[in-house]
């Protein structure tokens, strides 16, 4: 995906005119480390994931330090209720001493040899990774979809500008008609006026087709990750692509195997599972080694080695009750997940359902939308040789031109719906980005 990235960055940098781009390559660049905001946000999420688990696992490797020390101090006695007297000489010891050095260099290790609630600690941060890994393609599967919907709406605003471009043609070619017939004495002024409004209409939803088509391009650049001021030229169009059928079961069991948000979400309930488990290990006795190996003495020509060794066993007794407090914390943290994967679970059936019902709808309309077409245009050619023949008034053309219009729209508009249908339906299962390739 990177390379998607920069190979794309580099046709921006070298090309000349507009950017060819295809709903495939805009989803590649959109997923890659540098495109989408929410793809980059991931990428640190898991790179904080990656460096949580490195932290637990450190808790279970040796804990190896190094020091020297140099020191030089005067001592009281006194103060330490030393006092000693040689009745026999009538000789007592000073009550202070010093100044004296001292020179310590040592090594220090410590190691956990049994310490079951960090080992758990560490196997939970290893699912958390595994659970980044799946937000990753949760998070790529979520962008994909909004960018092929962004890049949807874009093909739709150029297809509505080359439909009002075609009315506009057609206004026009109507006018010229009007005109016509008017000079053959068959026609009247009005009928001219009548035209020349059409046009004027048509004109207008051009100029509101034409600044919509810039909205939406800007609209997609903007879910890219793209320089708003990139030209672009889109090179697929609206069409109809057959789907295979697939029933809600198939699409279902599909979507509970493939969604990637799904993955994640089980494995963050695995990671509070186990994490509530970890907590409750602290109740358990843990087992260090220890030991330190260094020379000690007034400087480092009179330094004798000296070597401390040994193990600690350490059992939990009363902490105040933090220890109770954490595992109630933790084993509700882990209810709160599993109510959420059975949420999230119900809510799949739910968008599957939706999407296929949805589907179902768009390509009925498709249908409509074709046959509506295909008559409105014989319609129109019908009543302009109508018009022609001098059988039939202006009214008639117009009536049959404004339903062209509407036809062409609902075309448009079908074959849109349709498209974003296949993406609802490819989003529920999991299945956009391979959709697009």
């Amino acid at each position: 995906m990177r390379l998607a990235w920069i190979l794309f960055a580099v046709q921006v940098a070298s090309a000349a005119g507009p950017i060819q781009l295809s709903l495939k390559r805009a989803v590649e660049v959109a997923v890659s480390p540098e495109g989408n905001t929410s793809i980059q946000l991931s990428g640190e999420a898991l790179k904080q994931a990656q460096s949580r688990s490195a932290q637990a696992r450190a808790a279970l490797l040796p804990d190896l330090e190094a020091s020297v020390t140099e020191r030089s101090q005067t001592e009281s006695l006194a103060a330490m209720g030393i006092k000693v007297v040689v009745p026999i000489l009538n000789f007592q010891l000073p009550t202070f001493v010093g100044p004296f050095t001292t020179m310590d260099a040592r090594a220090t290790v410590t190691q956990s040899v049994f310490d079951f609630s960090s080992i758990r600690r560490f196997q939970a941060s290893k699912v958390g990774v595994s659970a980044a890994r799946s937000d990753v393609d949760s998070t790529e599967e979520q962008v994909a979809a909004q960018v092929a919907r962004a890049y949807l709406a874009a093909v739709r605003a150029d297809a509505d500008v080359e439909s009002a471009q075609s009315d506009v043609t057609l206004a026009e070619a109507l006018l010229k008609q009007a005109e016509n017939q008017k000079a053959a004495g068959t026609g009247t002024g009005i009928e001219i006026t009548r035209a020349k409004v059409q046009l004027a209409n048509d004109r207008q939803r051009l100029l509101v087709a034409g600044n919509q088509r810039t909205s939406a391009r800007l609209h997609l650049m903007r879910v890219m990750g793209l320089r708003l001021d990139t030209e672009l030229e889109l090179t697929d169009k609206l069409a109809y692509t057959p789907v295979d059928a697939i029933t809600i079961e198939q699409a279902k069991a599909q979507a509970l195997k493939e969604r990637p948000d799904l993955k994640a979400q089980q494995e963050r309930e695995a990671n509070a599972r186990m994490a509530a488990s970890a907590t409750k290990m602290e109740r358990l006795p843990t087992l260090a080694a220890f030991g330190d190996y260094g020379s000690i003495g007034t400087g480092f020509d009179s330094a004798l080695p000296t070597r401390t060794y040994g193990v600690s066993l350490r059992v939990p007794v009363f902490d105040g009750g933090r220890r109770d407090a954490r595992r109630a914390e933790s084993a509700s943290q882990y209810r709160s997940e599993k109510v959420r994967t059975n949420d999230l679970k119900e809510q799949i059936e739910l968008d599957v359902r939706l999407a296929l019902d949805g589907l179902e709808s768009a390509e009925e309309q498709v249908q409509v939308a074709k046959e509506g077409l295909e008559l409105a245009e014989n319609e129109l050619t019908q009543a302009r040789r109508r018009y022609d023949a001098g059988v039939a008034i202006s009214v008639e053309v117009t009536d049959a031109q404004t339903r062209l219009e509407r036809a062409r729209d609902n075309q448009t508009e079908a074959l849109y719906n349709y498209n974003v249908a296949r993406i609802d339906l490819a989003q529920a299962t999991g299945k956009v980005r391979s959709m697009v390739q």
